[in-house]
C-alpha cells in the first residue's frame, strides 16, 4: 500500500523533494506540500483506494506523513471490510 500511496504523493503532493527520499515519518508539509496539494492528494487517495475519508478526519495531522496517511487508509479499509 505504501508504494501506491507514494506514487499518488509523487504525482499530486507537489513536494520540493522526491517522495522516494523521504522516510515514512517525514513531514510532508516540511517537504513542501501546500493546502491545495493536500486537496488534490485527498481526492486521488479516495479514488485509488476506493474509500471516503470522513470530514472529521480532514485535519493537518492526517496529511503529516506517509505513515499517518497509510494508517488512516488501513483503518478505513478495515472498517469497510467489517461493515
Amino acid at each position: 500500500m505504501n508504494s501506491k500511496l507514494r506514487e499518488i504523493l509523487a504525482q499530486w503532493a507537489d513536494l520540493d523533494v522526491p517522495i522516494a527520499s523521504l522516510p515514512d515519518d517525514a513531514s510532508l508539509y516540511d517537504a513542501g506540500m501546500s493546502s491545495l496539494a493536500t486537496v488534490k492528494t485527498l481526492m486521488a487517495i479516495e479514488n485509488a483506494f476506493n474509500i471516503e475519508i470522513p470530514d472529521e478526519w480532514l485535519t493537518r495531522e492526517l496529511f503529516t506523513s506517509v505513515a499517518s496517511l497509510s494508517q488512516a487508509i488501513k483503518q478505513l479499509q478495515s472498517d469497510e471490510a467489517a461493515a
